[in-house]
């Protein structure tokens, strides 16, 4: 447990106790919470009978144990519920156009088809003809290929089923398993290129936002002309898209060490 100079040390032990319930996943004796603090029992009693008050620790009236309290779990909803993605993702989408000078798509997976819930506009001469609230299909666009290739087999079967792979550019993929394959890919590389698979001369480059849970439930994507997102400018656009997309998953509350998402189906 890291110290710091402004840290009170009872408070510090009181989290630590909580930690330590959480990594056990039931029940815990008096004593082993003691071994595993280096406290002696007595001081660990009193931070327990503490939490216990409050309601972030239980005790067995049968063992007399101690496991996490349902106070725990009324506080992570309340956080869970705030981590709106368009509330979290707000300022990175800012500072993606503003670092980048193109424009920024927000996008989830509803019904099969990508829905845009937020939009930030280039001050470039060329702009993309894009809303907020606007169903794109999911096949042919950067975000959609990202939450596809999050997505079991078996949904991605009946997406194509229900939606098909209608053809919109020359590069638009309507194949299947070219369209596996090309899912395979994106899982592997941690970002998807729309290839102006939807619209000519358009290039776009979109990376997966993960939840608290670890779950992939939105994309985020920088969209402009071919022209201007090609070469050493296209790196640049990947490596920011997927920090932000990163960054933004951090504000969500994912935490990639603590949690290993199975991202393939």
């Amino acid at each position: 447990m890291e110290k710091t100079p402004s840290q009170i040390r009872s408070v510090a032990k009181a989290l630590k106790i909580i930690d330590i319930l959480a990594e056990a996943r039931g029940e815990l004796a008096l004593h082993e919470i003691a071994e595993k603090l280096g406290l002696a029992k007595s001081t660990v009693h009193g931070l327990l009978a503490t939490l216990k008050s409050f309601g972030y620790v239980e005790q067995s009236p049968f063992t007399g144990k101690y496991k996490l309290g349902v106070r725990l779990f009324e506080i992570g909803n309340i956080v869970a519920h705030s981590w709106d993605v368009r509330v979290v993702a707000a300022p990175y989408i800012q500072k993606l156009v503003d670092d980048l000078g193109e424009t920024v798509h927000l996008v989830v997976l509803d019904k099969g088809e990508v829905l845009y819930i937020d939009k930030r506009e280039s001050q470039q001469s060329i702009r993309i003809v894009s809303q907020v609230g606007m169903r794109l299909p999911a096949h042919c666009t950067g975000v959609g290929k990202v939450l596809l290739a999050h997505l079991p087999s078996s949904e991605v079967k009946r997406i194509i089923a229900t939606k098909g792979l209608p053809r919109f550019t020359k590069n638009t993929i309507t194949d299947p398993q070219a369209l596996e394959a090309e899912l395979a890919k994106v899982r592997a590389q941690g970002y998807a290129i729309d290839n102006e698979e939807i619209m000519d001369s358009l290039r776009c480059v979109a990376a997966p936002i993960r939840d608290y849970t670890g779950k992939v439930c939105a994309a985020i994507s920088v969209s402009g002309p071919v022209a201007r997102l090609e070469g050493e400018r296209l790196k640049l656009a990947i490596d920011l898209v997927t920090q932000t997309a990163a960054n933004i998953s951090a504000g969500l509350g994912y935490r990639e060490e603590a949690i290993k998402p199975a991202c393939s189906p």
